[in-house]
């Protein structure tokens, strides 16, 4: 148990008399500091004295397109935690080809009488879909949260990456490296974080490398998001001579990386990759991977506090929160070959 007190400690920054008080539910500690002496025990994986478990405040749909990409289960992990800290019982919802649909998940959902739907990177993203499923969502008051996408008009919570920011991060540092001929491989351009990533890397590559769109549009190639999809869509542009890669996912950088070794090029002697996400699996990569990481902490906070908002009766404002996203350097990108 001492360690146990000590490691709860550390994790609250409190001391250990503290924290016995709060397991043992003595007088003496402030709200504040018991809320944070259980959210530690909670985020270590420590199971609460019967006495201070708390009543589930209803249940939460959590739903998330794949657990494959290793962005996902941090994202749900992270939710999920928040959901609990706020005493909402989470109940995860994975997609999987030819499995469960999203559709199908929410009438699930709706048959438990969930207090509200978290959504990560679903049809939402999907700019060619339809999105009228959300809006009935909305007009039975059901409060829904809307992760990695945006629908126009419609009058929910979104929280976002800021994907332009995150194209034009990736393309100043490399750049800054020496990078000129700089391509970019992405998923389809249905979906709208493609589409920002798109725009920020042709403004970038414009203002800091001087290319025209026309020819940016030889430096662009899309296909399917995971390593299969980076490999192929790297094919292209190593054809095409590109130095310097930015990445729409970690997997398709892993892809990238793959394809690069299959023509005999090393990483980053010959091709610098930079991968996008940010997934904590990706700094024991070989090389490991310089990326551009996601505020997953961020942004689950901020997803679960307008649901909760919402589903308490408080307005969350129906608008989209940006976050920006920070890079992270690795070993897969160095300074340009002199040629």
């Amino acid at each position: 148990m001492r360690a146990r007190l000590s490691d709860i400690a550390l994790r609250a920054g409190v001391s250990e008399a503290t924290v016995s008080r709060v397991l043992n539910d003595k007088p003496g500690v402030s709200p504040d500091t018991r809320e944070t002496v259980l959210a530690a025990l909670d985020a270590l994986g420590f199971e609460r004295p019967a006495r201070l478990r708390r009543r589930s405040a209803g249940l939460v749909g959590l739903v998330v397109p794949e657990l494959n990409n290793p962005i996902f289960p941090e994202f749900a992990q992270t939710i999920e935690s928040a959901l609990a800290q706020r005493g909402y019982t989470p109940v995860l919802c994975t997609q999987t080809p030819g499995g469960v649909t999203e559709d199908e998940y929410v009438e699930i959902l709706l048959d438990r009488q969930v207090s509200g739907i978290v959504f990560v990177s679903g049809l939402h993203a999907d700019a060619t879909g339809d999105h009228e499923r959300y809006r009935r969502l909305v007009a039975r008051e059901l409060p829904i949260v809307l992760v990695n996408g945006y629908v126009d008009g419609l009058p929910a919570p979104f929280v976002s990456p800021d994907e332009a920011a995150a194209a034009e991060l990736a393309v100043s540092y490399l750049t800054s490296l020496g990078h000129r001929r700089i391509g970019l491989i992405s998923g389809p351009d249905r979906f709208l974080p493609v589409r920002r990533k798109i725009a920020g890397y042709r403004a970038a590559m414009r203002t800091l490398v001087g290319c025209a769109d026309h020819e940016l549009d030889g430096l662009i190639s899309l296909s399917l998001f995971g390593v299969e999809g980076g490999e192929a869509a790297t094919h292209r542009l190593l054809d095409a001579g590109v130095t310097g890669i930015v990445c729409g996912s970690d997997m398709m950088a892993l892809g990238a990386i793959r394809s690069a070794r299959r023509r005999g090029l090393t990483v980053p002697e010959d091709l610098s990759v930079v991968g996008y996400d940010g997934s904590p699996l990706m700094a024991f990569t070989d090389p490991p991977l310089t990326t551009i990481r996601q505020p997953v902490e961020a942004m689950a906070v901020a997803a679960v506090r307008a649901l909760v908002d919402e589903i308490e009766g408080y307005a969350a404002p129906h608008s989209e929160y940006l976050f920006r996203p920070e890079l992270v350097v690795r070993s897969s990108t160095a300074i340009a070959k002199t040629r």
